[in-house]
């Protein structure tokens, strides 16, 4: 395990204890990984608000070819709280892991269904996910990281979306999320019926 701050960024015991506990979930994925190296990168000095960190990590792993996760999004607000941009690498990490099992044990990932209509029904902005409700009353789990162009910061209770579904480790969820046009649905204002 390597960590390492740039951009002028101070060391942070708070921070890299974080880094450690994330790369520790990393081995449920695989449990051959011989190296991981994260850089935090910020900016020093004082800190202004808007100011966005970037995180990348190298995973490797006999065998095969490196793993590189650069999280650096240039408008995610999110970023503007190091813990956070760290918590979405290694999320992103995790995801790749897993594909990268999931193809080597021969499981091919079949395309998705067509896309359902829904609404968002509940949202946990701090753990970064939320439920949606489709027409025929279910609910199905997102992640913040399924939404499209960045929108889980503008995303309210009512909005209308669209979205994939696909197996995910709990069950079905969300894969793909398009928020769409207009928004808020208005009949579920108006009459209490959800679309």
């Amino acid at each position: 395990m390597q960590i390492t701050f740039e951009g002028g960024l101070e060391a942070s015991e708070s921070l890299r204890q974080r880094i450690e506990r994330e790369a520790e979930k990393l081995e449920r994925f695989h449990d051959k990984i011989t190296s991981c190296r994260v850089a935090v990168i910020g900016r020093g000095g004082r800190r202004r608000h808007g100011d966005l960190y970037a995180v990348r990590l190298q995973i490797t792993a006999p065998g095969e070819s490196d793993v590189m996760i650069d999280r650096n999004p240039p408008a995610d607000h999110a970023h503007e709280d190091a813990f956070v941009a760290v918590r979405d690498a290694f999320a992103a990490a995790r995801r790749r892991l897993q594909d990268r099992r999931r193809r080597m044990q021969g499981v091919v990932k079949t395309h998705e269904s067509p896309l359902t209509r829904g609404r968002v029904v509940r949202i946990f902005t701090e753990e970064a996910y939320g439920f949606l409700e489709t027409e025929n009353g279910r609910e199905v789990y997102f992640h913040r990281n399924a939404l499209l162009n960045g929108d889980f910061e503008r995303l309210a209770v009512g909005d209308r979306v669209r979205f994939a579904e696909s197996e995910g480790e709990m069950g079905l969820q969300a894969s793909t999320v398009h928020v769409a046009r207009g928004r808020r649905s208005q009949s579920a204002d108006r009459r209490g019926a959800p679309f």
